[in-house]
């Protein structure tokens, strides 16, 4: 008799790391992610935070209005450069992380991001006919004459989508990466919860980065509870017996002394009553491009 040959076992294209097994901590030694930390760090300053500063020094002329600006080449830089750094971050934890909630995230996030390029651009482009950025939209000057008085409408809605929807579709998503990520950061040997040398001289950088970022980006209530959920999760894994690793160590340190320069950035801004306007209420977060625009653009 002749044998029924059996089908090949037919597999998906692409299978990702770490998909169809138990969420688990794998016991090999963990390794300081120094390139993906540096990588990031590097690109944040000068692909976000460098972004404005680079419309600033570059001349108008070489940039029209009408075109894409050079602050708009670093927001699209950075919209590729982002999501393929936070897979290869997700690529490298040694634990299972659901693969379709990462999926998600970096889905949203580019789609967030995107929707800030747009916003941002004309923004910026509004700075130059003399917008400024620590009063209202209505309450600026260029807006009060403007004609017919719907307009105004628009450059409110164009202002919710690049300060509030836009961000946060880009940090929501961002965060919660990062969350999902931490929870892999964790060993059961205590000679591993350590910081190299290199994690160190990156700490400062990336902290002060991720001060800008919760203030610029008006994220305060998403980034302290993320906080808490990181110290939760320490909190959990050390009733387990176990310890951060130096990928765990760096993120944390990182968070915390954000936090630190956040309360300082409150406190020396407390009794502006100019920014007290813009950002009433309990969570009194100014901008430091706003507080640029108020106290240092009209000194230059």
């Amino acid at each position: 008799m002749r044998k029924r040959q059996q089908s090949p076992v037919q597999t998906p294209f692409f299978v990702p790391r770490n998909v169809g097994k138990e969420p688990e901590v794998l016991d090999k030694k963990p390794q300081f992610h120094l390139d993906l930390w540096f990588y990031f760090t590097v690109q944040n300053w000068i692909l976000d935070f460098g972004r404005p500063i680079a419309m600033i020094v570059l001349p108008v002329e070489w940039f029209p209005l009408n075109k894409p600006s050079v602050g708009d080449y670093f927001h699209m830089a950075y919209n590729i450069i982002t999501p393929f750094l936070l897979l290869k971050l997700i690529e490298r934890s040694p634990k299972t992380l659901p693969i379709s909630a990462v999926y998600i995230c970096i889905i949203t996030f580019v789609m967030g991001a995107s929707i800030h390029l747009v916003g941002d651009s004309v923004n910026h482009r509004l700075i130059l006919s003399g917008y400024q950025l620590h009063l209202s939209v209505r309450e600026n000057p260029i807006m009060k004459d403007l004609k017919p008085e719907t307009l105004i409408d628009s450059f409110e809605l164009l202002y919710y989508y690049d300060e509030s929807l836009g961000h946060l579709m880009w940090y929501v998503p961002f965060f919660v990466i990062f969350s999902l990520y931490f929870t892999g950061c964790f060993t059961r040997c205590s000679r591993d919860s350590r910081m190299p040398l290199s994690a160190w001289l990156l700490l400062g950088p990336s902290s002060l980065y991720y001060w800008y970022l919760v203030t610029e980006g008006q994220i305060f209530v998403l980034y302290i509870f993320t906080t808490f959920a990181m110290i939760a999760t320490v909190m959990h894994n050390k009733r387990k017996g176990l310890v951060m690793d130096s990928n765990g160590l760096f993120l944390f340190y990182s968070f915390c002394i954000a936090l630190v320069l956040i309360s300082a950035w409150v406190a020396f801004l407390w009794n502006d009553k100019i920014l007290r306007k813009k950002y009433p209420g309990v969570m009194y977060v100014p901008e430091p491009w706003a507080y640029y625009t108020l106290h240092i653009k009209k000194t230059l």
